[in-house]
């Protein structure tokens, strides 16, 4: 079996060539956009989100079949076609590229795969079943939906201004350390649940810090 590391990729701005134009290519174009990636899909066919995503030049479209060459330069690639002896020449390319490449049709056969993806605002949860299950994979991230709801993404906000205020105001990396495990104590979560949290101003920030400052 193989054994994938998890990483957390930043696509922002980089070319990305997603080959073939069906639903698996469809979902792998989404996902990319989500993230930011500067797209290219080479099909010369498109389902009609991508053919819409086409018009509004949100993605480049390349209205062929798959050329030797068309890896060259991208920063991943994704050999989503129907045909699977495509993706594998495909595959060959990019790897001989040293391209990371996703193969639809056969996971083994790329380099990485893509998990299930939850997304709540800074919180980010990847699902994978190292291919054995991607319908799996998509009923647990569906699961996780249900414990992780909306809130989260207004805590995690919380959270990161808070950080970014601490390392703004103390010099010193310990009681840094010590002020932001302290930040894990405090129940925001549960009022922006209950719907009586209200946005903390500078004023309140500071206080807090000065507070749990002379603490530490």
């Amino acid at each position: 079996m193989a054994v994938y590391l998890p990483v957390m990729l930043d696509v922002w701005g980089k070319r990305c060539v997603v080959v073939g134009g069906g639903k698996v290519a469809e979902r792998k174009t989404l996902g990319l956009l989500d993230a930011g990636a500067a797209i290219t899909v080479i099909s010369p066919v498109l389902t009609p989100q991508l053919s819409e995503l086409s018009e509004q030049a949100s993605i480049v479209w390349l209205n062929r079949i798959y050329a030797p060459g068309d890896a060259r330069g991208a920063f991943l690639v994704y050999a989503a076609t129907d045909d699977p002896a495509v993706n594998v020449e495909v595959a060959r390319e990019a790897d001989s590229l040293g391209v990371p490449v996703n193969v639809g049709s056969d996971a083994e056969a790329g380099s990485f795969i893509t998990p299930g993806v939850l997304r709540r605002g800074r919180l980010t949860v990847a699902v994978s079943t190292s291919g054995a299950g991607p319908g799996t994979a998509a009923k647990i991230t569906k699961l996780l939906e249900e414990t992780f709801g909306e809130e989260y993404e207004a805590y995690l906000d919380f959270l990161y201004k808070m950080r970014q205020e601490i390392k703004r105001q103390e010099p010193s990396l310990e009681a840094r350390k010590a002020l932001i495990k302290r930040l894990g104590t405090l129940n925001v979560l549960d009022e922006i649940r209950m719907g009586t949290f209200t946005e903390w101003d500078s004023e309140q920030i500071g206080t807090w810090i000065a507070q749990h400052r002379e603490e530490y």
